[in-house]
Protein backbone atom coordinates (compact mmCIF):
# COMPACT_ATOMS: atom_id res chain seq x y z
CA UNK A 1 0.00 0.00 0.00
CA UNK A 2 1.33 3.46 -0.77
CA UNK A 3 -0.11 6.85 0.03
CA UNK A 4 -1.05 9.22 -2.73
CA UNK A 5 1.85 11.25 -4.15
CA UNK A 6 4.35 9.26 -2.08
CA UNK A 7 6.84 6.73 -3.42
CA UNK A 8 5.83 3.13 -2.76
CA UNK A 9 7.34 1.58 0.33
CA UNK A 10 9.33 -1.55 -0.30
CA UNK A 11 7.65 -4.40 1.60
CA UNK A 12 9.64 -5.65 4.56
CA UNK A 13 10.82 -9.22 4.91
CA UNK A 14 8.05 -11.01 6.84
CA UNK A 15 8.76 -11.94 10.46
CA UNK A 16 7.00 -15.29 10.74
CA UNK A 17 8.28 -15.85 14.27
CA UNK A 18 5.89 -13.22 15.60
CA UNK A 19 2.93 -14.87 13.93
CA UNK A 20 3.24 -18.46 15.16
CA UNK A 21 2.45 -17.78 18.85
CA UNK A 22 -0.45 -15.56 17.85
CA UNK A 23 -1.86 -18.32 15.64
CA UNK A 24 -1.45 -20.70 18.57
CA UNK A 25 -3.48 -18.31 20.75
CA UNK A 26 -6.22 -18.35 18.11
CA UNK A 27 -6.10 -22.17 17.99
CA UNK A 28 -6.34 -22.42 21.80
CA UNK A 29 -9.34 -20.10 21.77
CA UNK A 30 -11.02 -22.21 19.10
CA UNK A 31 -10.39 -25.50 20.91
CA UNK A 32 -11.67 -24.07 24.19
CA UNK A 33 -14.70 -22.64 22.40
CA UNK A 34 -15.48 -25.97 20.74
CA UNK A 35 -15.16 -27.79 24.06
CA UNK A 36 -17.52 -25.32 25.71
CA UNK A 37 -19.96 -25.58 22.81
CA UNK A 38 -20.15 -29.36 23.06
CA UNK A 39 -20.92 -29.07 26.79
CA UNK A 40 -23.43 -26.33 26.11
CA UNK A 41 -25.38 -28.46 23.64
CA UNK A 42 -25.83 -31.21 26.23
CA UNK A 43 -22.80 -33.55 26.27
CA UNK A 44 -21.24 -34.44 29.60
CA UNK A 45 -17.57 -33.51 29.29
CA UNK A 46 -15.12 -32.25 31.92
CA UNK A 47 -15.66 -28.47 31.98
CA UNK A 48 -11.90 -27.63 32.27
CA UNK A 49 -12.95 -24.14 33.36
CA UNK A 50 -16.19 -23.44 35.24
CA UNK A 51 -17.34 -20.66 32.89
CA UNK A 52 -16.30 -22.44 29.68
CA UNK A 53 -19.81 -23.30 28.37
CA UNK A 54 -21.04 -19.73 28.83
CA UNK A 55 -17.94 -18.40 27.07
CA UNK A 56 -18.46 -20.50 23.92
CA UNK A 57 -19.61 -17.59 21.76
CA UNK A 58 -17.07 -15.00 22.96
CA UNK A 59 -14.25 -17.53 22.62
CA UNK A 60 -15.15 -18.41 19.05
CA UNK A 61 -15.82 -14.86 17.85
CA UNK A 62 -13.66 -12.43 19.81
CA UNK A 63 -11.09 -15.05 20.80
CA UNK A 64 -10.55 -17.24 17.76
CA UNK A 65 -11.84 -15.18 14.83
CA UNK A 66 -10.94 -11.82 16.32
CA UNK A 67 -7.34 -12.96 16.79
CA UNK A 68 -7.15 -14.55 13.34
CA UNK A 69 -8.65 -11.63 11.41
CA UNK A 70 -6.62 -8.99 13.24
CA UNK A 71 -3.45 -11.06 12.75
CA UNK A 72 -4.08 -11.25 9.02
CA UNK A 73 -4.58 -7.47 8.80
CA UNK A 74 -1.66 -6.68 11.11
CA UNK A 75 0.67 -8.88 9.07
CA UNK A 76 -0.39 -7.30 5.77
CA UNK A 77 -0.03 -3.75 7.07
CA UNK A 78 3.25 -4.48 8.82
CA UNK A 79 4.72 -5.73 5.54
CA UNK A 80 3.99 -2.37 3.95
CA UNK A 81 5.04 -0.24 6.90
CA UNK A 82 8.74 -1.10 7.13
CA UNK A 83 7.97 -4.27 9.07
CA UNK A 84 6.43 -2.28 11.93
CA UNK A 85 5.57 -4.74 14.69
CA UNK A 86 3.27 -2.49 16.71
CA UNK A 87 0.27 -3.80 14.73
CA UNK A 88 0.78 -7.27 16.19
CA UNK A 89 -0.36 -5.88 19.54
CA UNK A 90 -3.94 -6.08 18.26
CA UNK A 91 -4.13 -9.88 17.76
CA UNK A 92 -2.11 -10.28 20.97
CA UNK A 93 -4.80 -8.41 22.92
CA UNK A 94 -7.52 -10.54 21.30
CA UNK A 95 -5.65 -13.75 22.13
CA UNK A 96 -4.99 -12.68 25.72
CA UNK A 97 -8.66 -11.80 26.04
CA UNK A 98 -9.50 -15.37 25.03
CA UNK A 99 -7.11 -16.78 27.62
CA UNK A 100 -8.66 -14.54 30.27
CA UNK A 101 -12.08 -16.02 29.48
CA UNK A 102 -11.03 -19.45 30.74
CA UNK A 103 -9.41 -18.20 33.95
CA UNK A 104 -10.81 -17.07 37.27
CA UNK A 105 -10.17 -13.42 36.44
CA UNK A 106 -13.17 -11.08 36.85
CA UNK A 107 -15.38 -10.98 33.72
CA UNK A 108 -14.35 -7.39 33.07
CA UNK A 109 -10.77 -8.49 32.27
CA UNK A 110 -11.45 -10.45 29.05
CA UNK A 111 -14.03 -7.91 27.98
CA UNK A 112 -11.57 -5.04 28.35
CA UNK A 113 -8.87 -6.92 26.47
CA UNK A 114 -11.26 -7.87 23.65
CA UNK A 115 -12.59 -4.30 23.43
CA UNK A 116 -9.03 -2.96 23.24
CA UNK A 117 -8.31 -5.46 20.42
CA UNK A 118 -11.39 -4.31 18.52
CA UNK A 119 -10.34 -0.67 18.91
CA UNK A 120 -6.90 -1.62 17.61
CA UNK A 121 -8.41 -3.29 14.53
CA UNK A 122 -10.49 -0.18 13.84
CA UNK A 123 -7.28 1.89 13.97
CA UNK A 124 -5.56 -0.56 11.62
CA UNK A 125 -8.36 -0.04 9.13
CA UNK A 126 -8.09 3.73 9.55
CA UNK A 127 -4.49 3.41 8.35
CA UNK A 128 -5.42 1.00 5.54
CA UNK A 129 -8.29 3.23 4.36
CA UNK A 130 -6.08 6.31 4.32
CA UNK A 131 -3.63 4.44 2.12
CA UNK A 132 -6.28 2.87 -0.12
CA UNK A 133 -9.69 4.57 0.32
CA UNK A 134 -11.70 1.94 -1.56
CA UNK A 135 -15.23 0.72 -0.85
CA UNK A 136 -14.07 -2.76 0.14
CA UNK A 137 -11.67 -1.43 2.79
CA UNK A 138 -14.36 0.88 4.14
CA UNK A 139 -16.79 -2.06 4.43
CA UNK A 140 -14.18 -4.16 6.26
CA UNK A 141 -13.41 -1.19 8.49
CA UNK A 142 -17.10 -0.91 9.33
CA UNK A 143 -17.00 -4.60 10.23
CA UNK A 144 -14.20 -3.87 12.72
CA UNK A 145 -16.29 -1.01 14.11
CA UNK A 146 -19.18 -3.42 14.66
CA UNK A 147 -16.84 -5.68 16.62
CA UNK A 148 -15.90 -2.68 18.76
CA UNK A 149 -19.54 -1.74 19.37
CA UNK A 150 -20.43 -5.34 20.20
CA UNK A 151 -17.55 -5.65 22.66
CA UNK A 152 -18.50 -2.29 24.14
CA UNK A 153 -22.04 -3.55 24.75
CA UNK A 154 -20.60 -6.75 26.23
CA UNK A 155 -18.31 -4.71 28.48
CA UNK A 156 -21.30 -2.62 29.57
CA UNK A 157 -23.05 -5.78 30.77
CA UNK A 158 -25.54 -6.33 27.95
CA UNK A 159 -26.69 -9.96 27.58
CA UNK A 160 -24.77 -11.90 24.96
CA UNK A 161 -27.85 -12.46 22.77
CA UNK A 162 -28.02 -8.68 22.23
CA UNK A 163 -24.30 -8.54 21.44
CA UNK A 164 -24.26 -11.45 18.98
CA UNK A 165 -25.80 -9.53 16.02
CA UNK A 166 -22.97 -6.98 16.24
CA UNK A 167 -20.36 -9.75 16.40
CA UNK A 168 -22.05 -11.41 13.43
CA UNK A 169 -21.87 -8.10 11.58
CA UNK A 170 -18.13 -7.95 12.21
CA UNK A 171 -17.61 -11.28 10.47
CA UNK A 172 -20.18 -10.74 7.72
CA UNK A 173 -18.82 -7.34 6.64
CA UNK A 174 -15.22 -8.57 6.87
CA UNK A 175 -16.01 -11.41 4.46
CA UNK A 176 -18.28 -9.31 2.24
CA UNK A 177 -15.61 -6.61 1.95
CA UNK A 178 -13.00 -9.20 1.00
CA UNK A 179 -15.28 -10.63 -1.67
CA UNK A 180 -15.95 -7.14 -3.04
CA UNK A 181 -12.19 -6.56 -3.16
CA UNK A 182 -11.57 -9.81 -5.05
CA UNK A 183 -14.48 -9.04 -7.34
CA UNK A 184 -12.63 -6.09 -8.87
CA UNK A 185 -11.39 -8.38 -11.61
CA UNK A 186 -14.99 -8.80 -12.78
CA UNK A 187 -15.30 -5.03 -13.33
CA UNK A 188 -18.82 -4.88 -11.90
CA UNK A 189 -21.08 -2.17 -13.21
CA UNK A 190 -21.63 0.80 -10.92
CA UNK A 191 -25.23 -0.29 -10.29
CA UNK A 192 -24.06 -3.68 -9.03
CA UNK A 193 -21.63 -2.13 -6.54
CA UNK A 194 -24.30 0.32 -5.43
CA UNK A 195 -26.70 -2.54 -4.78
CA UNK A 196 -24.05 -4.16 -2.58
CA UNK A 197 -23.61 -0.93 -0.60
CA UNK A 198 -27.38 -0.52 -0.23
CA UNK A 199 -27.64 -4.02 1.28
CA UNK A 200 -24.74 -3.30 3.65
CA UNK A 201 -26.33 0.01 4.67
CA UNK A 202 -29.61 -1.77 5.35
CA UNK A 203 -27.81 -4.27 7.58
CA UNK A 204 -26.14 -1.45 9.54
CA UNK A 205 -29.52 0.26 9.97
CA UNK A 206 -30.97 -3.03 11.24
CA UNK A 207 -28.29 -3.30 13.94
CA UNK A 208 -29.01 0.25 15.09
CA UNK A 209 -32.74 -0.56 15.16
CA UNK A 210 -32.03 -3.64 17.31
CA UNK A 211 -30.84 -1.34 20.11
CA UNK A 212 -34.36 0.04 20.41
CA UNK A 213 -36.57 -2.81 19.22
CA UNK A 214 -34.63 -6.06 19.17
CA UNK A 215 -37.18 -8.18 17.31
CA UNK A 216 -37.72 -5.72 14.45
CA UNK A 217 -33.98 -5.10 14.18
CA UNK A 218 -33.24 -8.82 13.80
CA UNK A 219 -35.95 -9.28 11.21
CA UNK A 220 -34.62 -6.38 9.16
CA UNK A 221 -31.10 -7.79 9.54
CA UNK A 222 -32.40 -11.13 8.26
CA UNK A 223 -33.91 -9.40 5.24
CA UNK A 224 -30.59 -7.70 4.48
CA UNK A 225 -28.69 -11.00 4.86
CA UNK A 226 -31.01 -12.58 2.30
CA UNK A 227 -30.18 -9.71 -0.03
CA UNK A 228 -26.44 -10.03 0.60
CA UNK A 229 -26.47 -13.79 0.03
CA UNK A 230 -28.33 -13.37 -3.26
CA UNK A 231 -25.84 -10.69 -4.34
CA UNK A 232 -22.92 -12.98 -3.55
CA UNK A 233 -24.51 -15.96 -5.28
CA UNK A 234 -25.14 -13.84 -8.36
CA UNK A 235 -22.05 -11.65 -8.61
CA UNK A 236 -19.19 -13.31 -6.71
CA UNK A 237 -16.31 -14.62 -8.80
CA UNK A 238 -16.89 -18.10 -7.30
CA UNK A 239 -19.64 -18.60 -9.90
CA UNK A 240 -16.91 -18.65 -12.55
CA UNK A 241 -14.10 -20.35 -10.66
CA UNK A 242 -16.29 -23.34 -9.74
CA UNK A 243 -15.76 -24.46 -13.37
CA UNK A 244 -12.01 -24.72 -12.87
CA UNK A 245 -10.02 -27.52 -11.21
CA UNK A 246 -8.07 -28.31 -8.06
CA UNK A 247 -7.76 -25.73 -5.28
CA UNK A 248 -9.63 -23.06 -7.24
CA UNK A 249 -12.73 -25.24 -7.59
CA UNK A 250 -12.53 -26.34 -3.94
CA UNK A 251 -12.42 -22.73 -2.74
CA UNK A 252 -15.36 -21.83 -4.98
CA UNK A 253 -17.35 -24.77 -3.58
CA UNK A 254 -16.68 -23.56 -0.03
CA UNK A 255 -17.82 -20.06 -0.91
CA UNK A 256 -20.99 -21.03 -2.75
CA UNK A 257 -22.08 -23.46 -0.02
CA UNK A 258 -21.40 -20.74 2.54
CA UNK A 259 -23.59 -18.28 0.64
CA UNK A 260 -26.44 -20.80 0.67
CA UNK A 261 -26.15 -21.08 4.46
CA UNK A 262 -26.08 -17.27 4.70
CA UNK A 263 -29.35 -17.25 2.78
CA UNK A 264 -30.87 -19.85 5.12
CA UNK A 265 -29.68 -17.93 8.16
CA UNK A 266 -31.16 -14.69 6.81
CA UNK A 267 -34.50 -16.39 6.23
CA UNK A 268 -34.49 -17.76 9.79
CA UNK A 269 -33.65 -14.32 11.23
CA UNK A 270 -36.42 -12.81 9.14
CA UNK A 271 -38.92 -15.49 10.24
CA UNK A 272 -38.16 -15.69 13.95
CA UNK A 273 -36.59 -12.33 14.76
CA UNK A 274 -35.95 -11.96 18.48
CA UNK A 275 -38.59 -14.48 19.60
CA UNK A 276 -35.91 -16.94 20.73
CA UNK A 277 -32.79 -15.99 22.70
CA UNK A 278 -31.97 -19.51 23.87
CA UNK A 279 -32.84 -23.10 23.03
CA UNK A 280 -32.95 -25.14 19.79
CA UNK A 281 -34.41 -22.52 17.43
CA UNK A 282 -31.89 -19.95 18.64
CA UNK A 283 -29.18 -22.53 18.04
CA UNK A 284 -30.33 -22.81 14.41
CA UNK A 285 -30.44 -19.02 14.03
CA UNK A 286 -26.81 -18.75 15.10
CA UNK A 287 -25.13 -21.82 13.69
CA UNK A 288 -26.52 -21.63 10.16
CA UNK A 289 -24.50 -18.40 10.11
CA UNK A 290 -21.47 -19.14 12.28
CA UNK A 291 -20.90 -22.76 11.20
CA UNK A 292 -22.55 -22.91 7.77
CA UNK A 293 -21.36 -19.55 6.46
CA UNK A 294 -18.32 -18.57 8.54
CA UNK A 295 -16.61 -21.97 8.71
CA UNK A 296 -17.22 -22.53 5.01
CA UNK A 297 -15.28 -19.31 4.47
CA UNK A 298 -12.53 -20.49 6.84
CA UNK A 299 -12.23 -23.84 5.06
CA UNK A 300 -12.03 -22.09 1.71
CA UNK A 301 -9.53 -19.39 2.65
CA UNK A 302 -7.19 -21.45 4.85
CA UNK A 303 -5.09 -22.72 1.88
CA UNK A 304 -4.36 -19.06 1.01
CA UNK A 305 -4.14 -17.41 4.43
CA UNK A 306 -1.92 -19.92 6.24
CA UNK A 307 0.85 -19.97 3.61
CA UNK A 308 0.80 -16.15 3.58
CA UNK A 309 0.99 -15.91 7.37
CA UNK A 310 3.53 -18.67 7.98
CA UNK A 311 5.54 -18.81 4.77
CA UNK A 312 4.74 -22.49 4.28
CA UNK A 313 3.40 -24.49 1.37
CA UNK A 314 -0.08 -25.99 1.58
CA UNK A 315 -0.55 -28.06 -1.57
CA UNK A 316 -4.08 -28.88 -2.63
CA UNK A 317 -5.44 -32.30 -1.76
CA UNK A 318 -8.80 -33.85 -2.75
CA UNK A 319 -8.99 -34.78 0.94
CA UNK A 320 -10.12 -31.17 1.56
CA UNK A 321 -13.56 -32.16 0.30
CA UNK A 322 -13.92 -34.64 3.17
CA UNK A 323 -14.17 -32.06 5.94
CA UNK A 324 -16.13 -29.70 3.70
CA UNK A 325 -18.78 -32.34 2.93
CA UNK A 326 -18.98 -33.57 6.52
CA UNK A 327 -19.33 -30.02 7.85
CA UNK A 328 -22.48 -29.43 5.83
CA UNK A 329 -23.99 -32.86 6.42
CA UNK A 330 -23.54 -32.61 10.19
CA UNK A 331 -24.89 -29.06 10.18
CA UNK A 332 -28.00 -30.22 8.31
CA UNK A 333 -28.49 -32.86 11.03
CA UNK A 334 -28.07 -30.21 13.73
CA UNK A 335 -30.44 -27.68 12.17
CA UNK A 336 -33.12 -30.30 11.47
CA UNK A 337 -32.80 -31.36 15.11
CA UNK A 338 -33.13 -27.73 16.20
CA UNK A 339 -36.17 -26.84 14.14
CA UNK A 340 -38.00 -30.11 14.81
CA UNK A 341 -37.02 -30.10 18.51
CA UNK A 342 -35.38 -33.48 17.92
CA UNK A 343 -32.84 -33.62 20.73
CA UNK A 344 -30.64 -36.53 19.51
CA UNK A 345 -30.22 -34.95 16.07
CA UNK A 346 -29.37 -31.61 17.62
CA UNK A 347 -26.84 -33.03 20.07
CA UNK A 348 -25.14 -35.36 17.61
CA UNK A 349 -25.06 -32.68 14.92
CA UNK A 350 -23.44 -30.24 17.34
CA UNK A 351 -20.88 -32.77 18.53
CA UNK A 352 -20.02 -33.81 14.98
CA UNK A 353 -19.66 -30.16 13.92
CA UNK A 354 -16.83 -29.91 16.45
CA UNK A 355 -15.29 -33.21 15.31
CA UNK A 356 -15.29 -32.05 11.68
CA UNK A 357 -13.56 -28.79 12.62
CA UNK A 358 -10.89 -30.81 14.42
CA UNK A 359 -10.60 -32.98 11.30
CA UNK A 360 -10.07 -29.81 9.28
CA UNK A 361 -7.24 -28.82 11.64
CA UNK A 362 -5.61 -32.24 11.33
CA UNK A 363 -5.87 -32.26 7.53
CA UNK A 364 -4.51 -28.70 7.37
CA UNK A 365 -1.52 -29.47 9.60
CA UNK A 366 -0.89 -32.74 7.80
CA UNK A 367 -0.98 -31.03 4.41
CA UNK A 368 1.47 -28.35 5.54
CA UNK A 369 3.85 -30.98 6.98
CA UNK A 370 3.60 -33.02 3.79
CA UNK A 371 4.27 -29.90 1.72
CA UNK A 372 7.39 -29.10 3.75
CA UNK A 373 8.61 -32.69 3.46
CA UNK A 374 8.05 -32.71 -0.29
CA UNK A 375 9.81 -29.36 -0.70
CA UNK A 376 12.76 -30.62 1.35
CA UNK A 377 12.92 -33.80 -0.74
CA UNK A 378 13.12 -31.73 -3.92
CA UNK A 379 15.61 -29.17 -2.63
CA UNK A 380 17.79 -31.62 -0.73
CA UNK A 381 19.35 -33.54 -3.62
CA UNK A 382 20.09 -30.35 -5.56
CA UNK A 383 22.07 -28.84 -2.70
CA UNK A 384 24.26 -31.83 -2.11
Amino acid sequence: MSAKNEPPVKPATPSYGWRVPLLLLAAVAMLAGLWGGVIRIGWQLPPIALMLPSQHGPLMISGFLGTLISLERAAALSMHQHGRRLYYLVPLLAGLGALAMVTTLPPVAPRLLSTAAALGLVLIFVVITRLQPTADHIVMGLGALLWLVGNGLWLAGQPVFKVVPWWAGFLILTIAGERLELGRVLLHKQQVRRLFLVVVSLFLAALLLSLFTFDAGLRLAGFSLVGLSLWLLRYDIARRTIRQKGLTRYMAACLLLGYVWLLISGLLWLLYGGQYVAGPVYDALLHTLFVGFIFSMIFGHAPIILPALLGVQMPYSPLFYLHLTLLHLTLILRVVGDLLWWLPGRRWGGMLNGVVILLFLLVTVGTVVHGRWRAAAVVGPTTQ
